[in-house]
């Protein structure tokens, strides 16, 4: 019978990595819809200007979220997209019922928040730029 913890050592920093890449491709469908309308998104994203909330928002989300999914400076983008998911929720969330994200539909705010909080934490995993970056140094 295979040992459980080779497993868990060899697929661990794997599934950081996949964990860091589909939720850098996530958060970067957040950015392009509210800076190019891509995928079209609601009225307010048609002509998003760049130095707005929205558009700093935007280019955080768009640009980050490109970061991440290459595990590029991984730990200090995560931390800023994290600051900026928290923000997100006390601001245009929490006002409609504070203790209640289903009702105030800022449950993918928190979720997004303590995930890049976790990616600050643990780095970009086995398959980053970073990772590759430090083997070569």
């Amino acid at each position: 019978m295979a040992d459980s913890n080779s497993f868990l050592t060899t697929w661990r920093p794997r599934f950081l990595s996949i964990l860091r890449i589909v939720v850098g491709a996530l958060i970067m469908v957040h950015g392009a819809q509210k800076l190019f309308n891509l995928p079209p998104g609601p009225v307010e994203f048609f002509h998003t200007p760049l130095l707005s909330l929205a558009g700093i928002a935007g280019i955080l989300e768009f640009f980050g979220g490109l970061f991440i999914l290459l595990g590029l400076f991984t730990r200090p983008v995560a931390f800023i997209l994290s600051g900026l998911m928290a923000v997100a929720y006390f601001m245009a969330h929490a006002p409609k019922s504070f203790f209640n994200p289903i009702a105030n539909g800022g449950e993918l705010a928190v979720v997004y928040c303590f995930v890049f909080l976790y990616l600050s934490v643990a780095g970009g995993g086995q398959w980053s730029l970073d990772n590759l970056a430090r083997r070569r140094a």
